[in-house]
């Protein structure tokens, strides 16, 4: 496991999940930071640059040239290894798993080598002292990059994780995650596990707007991201990307619901 220590960082830190090519988003997130006064060096992402949208060279290069830290997701994993497929850890056939072939090509195919090299060279955990606690942030799982944990997940799960990640780089206080894309925050018995959310893609909550998180002396606060929707879906259907996922900007839901744990999906 690849260990980045960002050293201590006072005042607010923020972090944010999944931009998934979406330039769109990915300024609004940037000019967030910049309202809130919050400094590149205490901007954190938790990987996946690229995924479903349709500016994935144009939304590496702004998270690049922003100057924040970032965690190899499993996208950045894959495309640095040259694979064929994104390793989102979706079960074959489902509609996430078909929509990736088109998705993680047309990525593939836009992004320059140096694109590429810098996702090579990417920390899979960032870890930051902040209020006197030691925090973690990965991706996934600390067991598997592409791992869905869920606030419905059983506590075991959260306990394997936790010890994976502790035999990895020793004792943190809360664990940040992205990946899944749902925003929530668990208490543990271990400390608490904080999913920062996307800001790629609406929360499946029937609401366009997208998430991240902000910590401030200690709280973390779940924000909302409104941004240009319209002007996303042009540069995906532009693309040629028109797998559901355009459509899901507006509504809110996800097209690949068939991935969700069933107390998650749409009643």
């Amino acid at each position: 496991m690849r260990h980045h220590h960002l050293g201590t960082l006072d005042g607010s830190v923020l972090v944010f999940g999944g931009p998934y090519s979406n330039a769109h988003a990915t300024l609004a997130l940037f000019e967030e930071a910049a309202k809130r006064k919050i400094k590149p060096s205490h901007l954190i992402c938790t990987g996946d640059t690229v995924a479903y949208c349709g500016d994935p060279a144009l939304t590496v290069d702004m998270v690049r040239q922003a100057g924040c830290a970032v965690v190899a997701g499993n996208c950045e994993i894959q495309l640095a290894k040259g694979e064929a497929e994104c390793g989102c850890g979706f079960e074959q056939g489902t509609a996430c798993d078909i929509a990736s072939l088109f998705w993680f090509a047309f990525a593939k195919e836009q992004l320059s080598q140096k694109d590429i090299d810098w996702m090579a060279e990417l920390p899979d955990v960032i870890t930051f002292d902040h209020q006197g606690e030691r925090y973690a942030v990965l991706h996934g799982g600390a067991t598997d990059v592409a791992r869905f944990i869920w606030r419905v997940s059983p506590m075991e799960e959260f306990e394997n994780e936790w010890a994976a990640l502790t035999n990895a780089i020793g004792r943190v206080n809360h664990v940040i995650v992205g990946h899944s894309g749902l925003p929530f925050i668990k208490e543990t018995p271990f400390g608490r596990w904080i999913n920062a959310g996307a800001i790629g893609m609406p929360a499946h909550d029937g609401r366009s707007y997208t998430h991240f998180m902000v910590l401030e002396k200690g709280a973390v606060q779940m924000s909302r991201l409104p941004y240009d929707v319209k002007g996303a879906q042009g540069v995906m259907e532009n693309a040629g990307l028109m797998q559901g996922y355009d459509i899901a900007l507006e509504t809110g839901y996800w097209p690949s619901e068939d991935i969700l744990p069933p107390a998650l999906r749409r009643r």
